[in-house]
């Protein structure tokens, strides 16, 4: 579903972390008011091998509860509180990936970020549980797996899944470009701070797709649109879109964005 104007797929980031906690029920209904391509969330591995919706692995981080995500089974953090942006404790609870995939409208691109902090081995344990959940299931087609870990994306692509590194840094775009031919992975995910043209280049030329985040303001829009991304990732995607849509038809906007 592309944004209107041209304007690239715009994907909700944490669900939409601008209408409710981070990957929550209230965010996911307030980003699907609107028309959006698809969802971004982040996913922990449970004690008991299920798959939950946490930015934070360290549950005191973004949850009423403590200790880690892989120490706790799906029903003890699911029956936790998530908090708001201030730190406080709402009504809303932590969703499972089955939840969310209950919950989407099945034409939309679901994003999925393993996190597991300073453990490639629980990275890697995370992708492979995805994979195995959802390898005969009708979502794996829109499903596509991020990490900063590389060992997880190789996971991903191993079994097939569509899979994106996220990427920090822009030293050696070539040795990145020629990684992810060589793993079968399919893209690149970009912080908006390390876009140029040189790396932009040396990943289209790969015939990597790029997706970029996270981009929230009408000023940082026109910058990464110069770079052509594939779709980009936004707290509040109903908003920006209807920005880009007022602004459209302004004196210049279309020469600042080209």
């Amino acid at each position: 579903m592309a944004a209107p104007n041209g304007l690239p797929p715009l994907y909700a980031h944490r669900l939409g972390r601008a209408y409710g906690p981070d990957s929550s029920g209230l965010a996911l209904r307030g980003a699907l008011r609107a028309p959006v391509a698809g969802l971004e969330t982040d996913v922990c591995l449970t004690a008991d091998g299920d798959l939950v919706l946490l930015h934070d692995p360290l549950l005191s981080i973004g949850t009423t509860l403590d200790g880690w995500a892989h120490e706790r089974s799906a029903a003890a953090i699911c029956g936790g509180r998530l908090r708001n942006s201030s730190g406080e404790p709402t009504d809303e609870r932590p969703l499972l990936l089955d939840d969310l995939i209950a919950m989407a409208p099945a034409e939309l691109t679901v994003q999925v970020e393993v996190k597991a902090h300073a453990d490639r081995g629980l990275a890697g344990s995370t992708a492979r549980a995805l994979c195995e959940r959802y390898r005969h299931h009708p979502v794996r087609r829109r499903l596509e797996l991020l990490s900063f870990v590389s060992d997880a994306c190789a996971v991903a692509a191993a079994h097939g899944f569509s899979a994106r590194l996220v990427a920090w840094a822009d030293y050696t775009p070539n040795a990145l470009a020629a990684w992810a031919i060589r793993r079968g992975v399919r893209g690149v995910a970009l912080e908006h701070f390390i876009l140029s043209p040189s790396m932009v280049a040396s990943l289209r030329l790969a015939g990597l797709s790029i997706t970029v985040g996270t981009v929230n303001h009408m000023e940082l829009l026109e910058r990464v649109l110069r770079f052509v991304p594939d779709a980009i990732c936004t707290d509040r995607p109903r908003e920006l879109a209807e920005e880009w849509e007022r602004r459209a038809l302004s004196p210049g906007i279309a020469a600042r964005a080209a």
